[in-house]
């Protein structure tokens, strides 16, 4: 028992990933972070307000559409079990590349890429007229959804990575950690707000500028405004590869 639990933890230790490990690795939240925020500003400017890195909104428009007796669109109802599904099946991916004795980040980088590809070219065929709430438009969406479901999981595998899609959670935290290097008297502690706090901000910084962006190119360009995640999509996989992808 004792063997089989020491050996389960090295093999975790293994498989695990530091954010911290490499060059690349440092720089892929706030990559990840610029394409959570424009997809999601994108989506919600262009698709009917749908948050597809934003679930917590999707479930805030369909409680107050529910409580006030207004319909909902379908959208924001799949989106919920849609990015659930998503995530369940991104670990069961990530499960079985850690078996073969693969890492799994340049897969799932690959495949949030795929993703964002598919729903630009779902959504530009259709062009400025698309219908958030025909077929079209809510296959669209869900392809956005699933795009973000990949990427939240994704960041689970970077040992010591903020959210890249939760700014609440960032926010929190950085702000925490400035409070606890201001007014702390513990070394140790100071150096660990420190470290989390270098780790934090770049997602907070992408994510605004991915909104930021996001949101022009979208009043400009409509669904080819999804250049701009679909680029970061392609230096985040750039980035990915800077990683040894055997175990």
């Amino acid at each position: 028992m004792v063997t089989a639990t020491i050996s389960e933890r090295m093999a975790a230790r293994s498989v695990a990933l530091s954010v911290d490990s490499s060059l690349g690795t440092k720089l892929l939240p706030g990559v990840l972070s610029i394409i959570a925020g424009s997809v999601d500003v994108i989506s919600f400017l262009g698709l009917g307000g749908l948050f597809a890195a934003h679930i917590t909104g999707n479930l805030v428009v369909l409680a107050a559409h529910v409580v006030t007796g207004r319909a909902a669109s379908l959208a924001p109802i799949l989106s919920v079990p849609v990015f659930i599904a998503v995530l369940g099946l991104t670990r069961l991916v990530a499960a079985a590349l850690e078996k073969t004795g693969r890492r799994p980040l340049q897969p799932l980088l690959a495949l949030q890429l795929a993703l964002l590809v598919s729903l630009l070219t779902v959504w530009g065929a259709a062009g400025y007229a698309l219908d958030p709430a025909a077929p079209t438009g809510v296959v669209a969406g869900m392809l956005g959804v699933a795009a973000m479901a990949v990427q939240n999981a994704l960041v689970r595998l970077l040992v010591g990575a903020p959210a890249t899609a939760v700014m609440t959670t960032d926010v929190t935290t950085f702000m925490m950690d400035i409070g606890a290097i201001l007014f702390r008297r513990d070394p140790s502690e100071i150096a660990h707000a420190r470290t989390r706090a270098r780790r934090t901000w770049p997602a907070i910084v992408g994510f605004t500028v991915g909104c930021s962006f996001g949101a022009i190119l979208e009043a400009t360009i409509g669904p080819w405004s999804l250049a701009l995640p679909i680029g970061f999509a392609l230096l985040a996989l750039a980035l990915g590869f800077s990683v040894n992808d055997r175990i």
